[in-house]
């Protein structure tokens, strides 16, 4: 038989039971559809989560005050030094360190004329602006002599100005807002391009000085700091290193109490996360298959029994047994080929719904489709080989007695 022969009969057999197949298919089409899509979303977040991090500059160190989570330090967060200003002004003498900008958070009410929002207020220093590429809409950031003198000002994130000021955002520079019933002067407004993974916009700035003496509890949860050169940003990490450690007067034998991380370091975290997730969608994705191929064999196994007579027939007027064989397996890769068709097209769909209404980010690659094709068709012929060999065994004369 022809394999263009084979084709048609096989694409008839199908045709002529069309619900059986769909059915059969089902399988197969939600596997590859789920796979495809999540692959998209998850390709789609990592993207963004890497290009906000590459948006903040590739010199950026960060330092967080407590002891680092890979087992090289036995210190617990309570035997922490912490970060001190005094801290700060050491980092800001090192040669390989160009700016550096403390972080302290506190949350609080904040009022203009009768409007009362809850914020997120943080004191950092007016290097803040230049270590975490951020730009200014309206006003300016704090100045030398505000952040020494402990001035009461702040610089709003373009949420926050919108959050408190409503329609009057524009006009926010030089009013006056109360942070737990104390005044603070606006003096600057971020751009709404600040809205990044550091959730500036949503942000409202004092100096630290002014935050640490009158908002209360405030202390040094973070520090951005950036080298002078991309080059020299291992330089700047081992100063800041060799700084802290003599500050917080750290024994040869201890472990550091403060972490500090790069941006590179970082990125290999996301695309280590991004990796885990691949492995998992795979094992989702040969469940899936697994299940489907499952299915697909026993629909051929019933296609066996239920056409023995005319597997005789065909043996009668001179079919080989590689016929018989070759047609039931192109029925097997066929309802593979197409459930995995049908699943692209759903998964590629759905996707694109999510990126619409959800708003979620999403990139297409070709790999998770050619991937699945192939698979659908590894699956049909390790799934359709039992049933094609069945039926090419069969006797023709046992064939044509069968009722």
């Amino acid at each position: 038989m022809k394999f263009r022969e084979i084709i048609r009969v096989s694409l008839n057999s199908l045709r002529t039971n069309m619900l059986r197949s769909l059915l059969t298919m089902l399988g197969i089409i939600i596997g590859v559809a789920a796979v495809i899509a999540i692959v998209a979303i998850g390709k789609g977040s990592t993207a963004t989560i890497t290009s906000q991090i590459n948006s903040m500059g590739n010199n950026l160190l960060m330092i967080y005050p407590y002891a680092p989570y890979d087992g090289s330090s036995s210190m617990s967060f309570s035997q922490t030094k912490g970060i001190s200003l005094e801290d700060i002004a050491a980092l800001e003498q090192q040669k390989a360190v160009a700016e550096v900008a403390p972080s302290a958070m506190t949350n609080a009410d904040i009022t203009w004329s009768r409007n009362k929002v809850s914020g997120q207020i943080e004191g950092t220093s007016l290097a803040f602006i230049h270590v975490r590429k951020l730009s200014l809409a309206q006003g300016r950031s704090f100045t030398h002599y505000e952040v020494e003198k402990r001035l009461n000002v702040v610089v709003l994130g373009s949420d926050a100005a919108r959050n408190i000021f409503g329609p009057d955002a524009s006009k926010a520079v030089g009013e006056t807002i109360m942070i737990k019933q104390l005044p603070f002067k606006v003096v600057g407004v971020l751009t709404n391009s600040n809205s990044n993974m550091s959730n500036s916009g949503q942000q409202v700035y004092v100096p630290i000085t002014t935050g640490m003496e009158r908002l209360g509890n405030m202390s040094i949860q973070q520090v951005n700091a950036s080298a002078t050169t991309e080059e020299k940003i291992d330089q700047a990490s081992a100063e800041i290193r060799q700084v802290l450690r003599a500050r917080h007067e750290l024994k040869p034998s201890e472990g550091d109490d403060f972490q500090i991380t790069t941006q590179t370091e970082i990125l290999k975290t996301v695309s280590g996360v991004d990796k885990v997730m691949n492995m998992l969608l795979l094992g989702v994705a040969a469940i899936a298959l697994g299940v489907g191929g499952i299915g697909i064999m026993n629909i051929m196994l019933v296609s066996v029994t239920e056409r023995t007579r005319e597997i005789g027939i065909r043996k009668a007027i001179g079919a080989q047994r590689s016929d018989i064989m070759l047609q039931f397996l192109a029925e097997a890769v066929f309802l593979s080929l197409m459930g995995g068709l049908v699943g692209v097209m759903a998964g590629l769909g759905g996707a694109k719904l999510l990126e619409k209404f959800v708003h979620m980010p999403i990139v297409y690659t070709m790999e998770p489709v050619l991937y699945s094709f192939m698979c659908c068709m590894g699956v049909g012929v390790l799934f359709g080989v039992y049933p094609a060999r069945k039926a090419s065994k069969l006797r023709p004369i046992d064939a044509l007695r069968y009722e």
